[in-house]
């Protein structure tokens, strides 16, 4: 295994990232090397894949009531930001 370190991150990209991996239950450089492993995988354009868990989670039932035009707004923003060229 090899070592790589990232200088001059965005703060908002370090903050974003530990919210992703304590959201998935892992450490932040375990949520790193995953989303680093999808990118290559997946190539420059082709978007990932759902795994089952996220599928799942959309099927649930929510804890508490929510706002269904910033649930769409939310979703149309995802998708914009997914088209747009790396």
């Amino acid at each position: 295994m090899s070592t790589v370190t990232v200088r001059n991150l965005d703060e908002s990209v370090k903050q974003a990232l530990r919210e992703r991996a304590a959201g998935h239950g892992v450490s932040m450089e375990q949520e790193i090397r995953d989303a680093l492993a999808r990118d290559v995988r997946n190539g420059p354009g082709r978007r990932p894949k759902a795994s089952l868990e996220e599928i799942m989670r959309l099927s649930r039932k929510p804890d508490r009531p929510f706002d269904f035009e910033q649930a769409q707004d939310e979703v149309w923003d995802y998708l914009y930001k997914s088209d747009k060229p790396r």
